[in-house]
């Protein structure tokens, strides 16, 4: 099978790019990413086929898909505040740009397109966990433009045959993810805080909850997807159940670590969801021979690789 990854110099990206390589039934891994936000570092000794373009730019994009069976679509301006600060960037990369991959996969003939949307989407719904079939209601332009992204996968599933699906991805963490910007998740800031002895910063009171997925499980679930081509009319959300609030990841990390971390607190970010925690029935039903890596075990392999970076 030859797939392409739309964004694959990110972190998601070229994990997953990694993982696909790795797998007899990958002939080749193609992957069109424009830089903005990816690494091409990231793609150090993998044996991708690597175009640089924006999934703007539709003759490149056009390119891309030539000739693949089926399409890993990730590529997006990430970040709940970095939509805020700038909506239309957000709107543009996220919307317009999916809404280009499905067009090209339409005119290629590709007939398989996972798309990555997000839990955001859920925003004010108070509900745990959160069901795909829970009503949503988007706090942020970010979590809009996932909204959109999922939609128009599924609405060209019904317009036109392609067989899509629409993953939601909850708080996926792992080695390889950078802390050195201002938009980076949470964990990776923690552990670049911890292990550089600065006071880890938690915006609001710590007892917000994420619903963390380690890297590999996300890709091991998209390879199975891929390898089957799974198709759904409904988004699905790609997480298991955990419910870890900031204050109870920060107590992990002081346990894996063996110290006591100081704590800072500051005002809580706009467009931040409260809580997050999936309902995992429909990832069970459609990936059932995927086991899902532990917190604790996929946090001691996170903090493994970024010691090793620190040389420590």
């Amino acid at each position: 099978m030859h797939v392409l990854i739309t964004g694959g110099a990110g972190f998601i990206g070229s994990n997953l790019a990694r993982f696909l390589l790795a797998k007899e039934d990958i002939t080749a891994v193609r992957v069109i990413d424009d830089l903005s936000t990816g690494d091409i570092r990231n793609l150090d000794g993998l044996a991708v086929e690597f175009i640089e373009a924006s999934i703007l730019d539709y003759p490149s994009l056009l390119t891309a898909v030539a000739g693949v069976d089926s399409i890993i679509h990730l590529a997006a301006i990430p970040s709940v505040p970095r939509s805020v600060a700038n909506p239309r960037a957000s709107h543009e990369a996220n919307t317009t740009g999916t809404l280009n991959v499905l067009e090209a996969a339409r005119e290629a003939g590709v007939d398989h397109v996972a798309v990555a949307s997000s839990s955001s989407v859920y925003g004010s719904n108070p509900k745990l966990p959160k069901s795909e079939f829970d009503w949503t209601r988007p706090m942020s332009p970010y979590a809009v433009s996932k909204q959109a992204t999922e939609g128009y996968a599924l609405a060209y599933q019904f317009s036109y045959g392609l067989k899509t699906l629409a993953f939601r991805f909850f708080n996926v963490y792992g080695p390889g993810q950078s802390a050195g910007h201002a938009y980076a998740a949470v964990l990776p800031k923690f552990l670049d805080a911890a292990l550089n002895g600065r006071p880890l910063e938690i915006q609001g009171d710590g007892t917000q909850s994420r619903d963390f997925t380690y890297i590999d499980t996300l890709c091991a679930v998209i390879y199975d997807a891929i390898k089957r081509k799974v198709h759904s009319p409904d988004p699905v959300n790609l997480a298991y159940g955990t419910n870890t609030s900031l204050l109870e990841l920060i107590a992990l990390l002081e346990e894996q670590l063996g110290q006591c971390l100081d704590k800072q607190f500051t005002e809580p970010r706009v467009g931040d969801v409260k809580a997050s925690q999936a309902d995992n029935s429909r990832v069970h039903e459609l990936f059932p021979s995927i086991e899902p890596v532990s917190l604790d075990e996929g946090a001691a392999a996170t903090i493994t690789w970024f010691q090793s970076q620190l040389g420590q």
